[in-house]
């Protein structure tokens, strides 16, 4: 049975994220309508020096607001936030923690939109709670 288990891709893991945020309540995700959701292995060396990280292994997620500072016009859309899940930092926690990863997942996307929007810990542990 193990000989065939891997850990998930990239891809994998921006599918499960998709799914996730789906489910997420109607009310939290439109906080964040159009975000964009990516996975990579790690974040980037200036990501990890701009929120002072001793390790690439410290940070799970980012939301990253959009840098565009204007309105969207016809001719010029508006730049989405991103929400950025590190996989392999992801997977690090899940291997030392009883969690499956969709928990962990899931709490990684509402906590980086929860922080990004100003939410509470417990406001975040609600909607945790709510999306089961």
């Amino acid at each position: 049975m193990w000989k065939q288990a891997k850990a998930p891709s990239l891809a994998d893991m921006e599918a499960m994220a998709h799914e996730v945020f789906e489910r997420l309540p109607k009310g939290f995700k439109t906080l964040c309508e159009g975000v964009i959701i990516r996975v990579d292995d790690f974040p980037t060396d200036e990501v990890l020096d701009e929120m002072q990280a001793q390790s690439e292994f410290d940070l799970l997620g980012l939301f990253q607001a959009s840098a565009c500072h204007t309105k969207a016009t016809a001719t010029s859309p508006a730049c989405p936030n991103m929400i950025w899940l590190y996989r392999r930092p992801i997977l690090d926690y899940w291997a030392e923690h009883e969690e499956t990863l969709g928990h962990i997942v899931r709490h990684v996307l509402i906590h980086e939109i929860g922080h990004h929007f100003g939410l509470s810990d417990a406001d975040m542990e609600a909607i945790e709670v709510q999306a089961g």
